[in-house]
């Protein structure tokens, strides 16, 4: 069960977090959260899909790593092999809480940064260093910070985002079908992506209220991201040799 308490210079000044990448982390996973804030990165590396999350029923960004829940083609005994580690991932065992702060008078809940203790990337003798010895920040924590910041930010953008696709009926839901071999087939269902046939078709009202909103770009890197579909059939294919036949079907 995860352990979750505000992080604080006094309670934690000896905390270490393990940053490196295994499955002993439960790193060994298909599919990541992603959010539009980190698109530009995403993209160059992982095809990015929608999903609808099971409980609300709300869109959401996905990163495919692999054809099953438990494989990261990027995960080896290295490490992870991207140039990019999607934010959830990178966040470590950190979390976004909010705490009610005055604020000219008024109570507010104010984002700030959680830990699970009961994470295994926690430490008390490996890893990097989370506070300096006169108590303030390391420049690993500033770093979680900053992912923790385009997480928060980009939660409020998806859903701004995911509002105007529907309105404009861009989301379709695609099949992709991989056959390694008789026995090693994969169909993945239950993903999303942007129509690029109905995306060329708005007129140049919708095209402008997007652009201008900031979600045509993602729109756009979105359907870039699908060419690492391929990408990740090549990684797979190296690791088992196999011959593959693809297809992917709206």
């Amino acid at each position: 069960m995860p352990r979750h308490v505000m992080l604080n210079n006094v309670a934690h000044k000896d905390l270490r977090v393990i940053a490196r990448y295994g499955a002993q982390f439960g790193d060994n996973v298909g599919t990541v959260l992603t959010f539009p804030t980190e698109y530009g990165d995403v993209q160059r590396e992982y095809p990015i899909f929608f999903r609808k999350d099971a409980h609300s029923g709300e869109f959401q960004s996905v990163a495919l790593l692999g054809f099953q829940a438990d494989e990261n083609l990027f995960l080896d005994e290295h490490g992870w092999q991207a140039a990019y580690v999607p934010g959830i991932v990178a966040r470590g065992p950190f979390l976004i809480g909010f705490q009610n702060q005055e604020l000219d008078g008024e109570s507010r809940k104010a984002p700030v940064i959680h830990i699970d203790l009961d994470n295994p990337r926690v430490s008390s003798t490996e890893g990097e260093p989370v506070f300096l010895p006169q108590g303030g920040n390391t420049r690993y924590l500033d770093r979680i910070g900053a992912i923790l910041q385009g997480i928060h930010q980009g939660l409020a953008v998806s859903k701004a985002m995911f509002e105007a696709f529907h309105a404009y009926d861009l989301i379709e839901p695609v099949n992709v079908e991989i056959k390694f071999n008789e026995e090693e087939q994969f169909n993945l269902r239950g993903l999303y992506t942007i129509s690029e046939d109905k995306l060329r078709k708005l007129d140049g009202d919708a095209l402008f209220k997007l652009n201008n909103a900031g979600f045509l770009q993602g729109a756009f890197l979105v359907i870039a991201s699908l060419n690492n579909v391929k990408k990740l059939i090549d990684m797979k294919h190296r690791r088992r040799r196999d011959g593959v036949r693809v297809a992917a079907t709206s």
